[in-house]
């Protein structure tokens, strides 16, 4: 059998293949609630035959949102309408769920990506006062955040914390903690961003505390038999910003309090990032990370034909790989991969006859 489609356990979470589908945002919430595209969207990529569904950044407060029409998880009525949009998918199939919790930090607060995607000012419509760990903007122009004292900081974790909760009575699998691509935790990760004196800056010991104390948070609120996970950036892809050193012992960090899983991207923090796009350009990073921990590690990043893939898993660079875009453009790429590899893959029955002649053992009933 592929690699890429060996079972693998995460905690105490089986999925059915390594294939990540990972969050990825729709921009389409209103006041946090998600909507029926939500429910169509996660209802299609549910039926692509991966072995775990993660919801798009969710916010923990409202202030967390990257843009106004994000995702949330910080009330009844958000929780309510994510319930609702879950209902709709688990009754139709039977996909582990897992959901990514954020706060943007100083890149909150912008226009939908297809309206320009700046920072909208607090002042203006759908603009609110962004905070970080220092007051310094993601770019000069922008309106500078407001640096976090330790009131907003316990507030922050325990939104955190409140929004685990909500996630557990929702059934949810599994949490991923974003600390990754410029948002708030990673915030206080790089040197770049955290210029803070007190404990929460300096040190890599001092940078690494709040993402710490929000992981023991969420760890302590989400059910301990089912896994928390933690996404990260690699690295700043700036001289003397984050980078794999620090990334790995943040691993060893997190795999001492039980981190389940390790999601290994890379950039977004600083605007003068110079990132080498190119197919696989971040799993050198993830097998950095998996050389020095147990935990599964997860590789992303133009990961886009079934053979890259499984070179990738086949060779222990990591241990599961995540598709964003390339499964938004072919929600059914873990079929066709399954085909072209020689492997099954779970369909649904009402698809069970669009099986091709030439891939008579492609489909399992799910």
């Amino acid at each position: 059998m592929a690699k890429l489609f060996e079972p693998i356990t995460i905690g105490n979470l089986t999925l059915a293949n390594r294939i990540v589908i990972a969050p990825m945002c729709q921009y389409s919430a209103e006041d946090g609630r998600m909507t029926d595209w939500h429910a169509m969207h996660l209802g299609n990529l549910a039926q692509s035959g991966a072995g775990i569904l993660t919801i798009e950044a969710t916010a923990v407060a409202p202030e967390g949102r990257i843009s106004y029409a994000d995702v949330g998880l910080w009330d009844d009525e958000t929780e309510t309408a994510m319930g609702k949009v879950l209902e709709s998918v688990r009754r139709w199939s039977d996909m582990p769920i897992a959901i990514q919790l954020g706060h943007a930090g100083r890149k909150a607060s912008t226009a939908k990506p297809w309206d320009g995607g700046g920072q909208i000012a607090p002042y203006a419509e759908n603009g609110w006062q962004t905070v970080s760990a220092s007051a310094l903007p993601f770019l000069a122009h922008e309106n500078a955040p407001q640096a976090l004292d330790k009131a907003g900081l316990d507030r922050i974790r325990d939104a955190f914390a409140d929004a685990a909760r909500r996630a557990a009575r929702l059934g949810i699998d599994a949490v991923q903690i974003h600390g990754a691509h410029g948002y708030l935790l990673h915030q206080f990760l790089s040197p770049l961003s955290n210029r803070r004196e007190d404990e929460y800056g300096g040190s890599l010991e001092n940078r690494m505390r709040f993402p710490l104390e929000v992981y023991d948070a969420v760890r302590a609120a989400f059910p301990a038999d089912k896994p928390v996970t933690m996404r990260v950036s690699g690295t700043d892809w700036v001289e003397g910003g984050w980078d794999i050193e620090q990334t790995v012992a943040f691993a060893k960090a997190l795999e001492a309090r039980g981190c389940a899983a390790y999601h290994v991207s890379s950039g977004g923090l600083d605007a003068g990032q110079k990132i080498p796009v190119g197919p696989n350009y971040q799993v050198p990073l993830a097998r950095k990370v998996k050389e020095a921990v147990s935990m599964p590690v997860i590789a992303v990043g133009l990961i886009t034909e079934p053979e890259q893939a499984e070179a990738i898993v086949a060779t222990g660079e990591a241990d599961m790989i995540g598709l964003a875009r390339t499964v938004l453009y072919d929600p059914r790429w873990p079929w066709h991969a399954a085909a072209a590899l020689g492997a099954t893959v779970k369909a649904a029955p009402q698809f069970l006859r669009c099986q091709p002649r030439v891939y008579k053992d492609l489909f399992v009933q799910a």
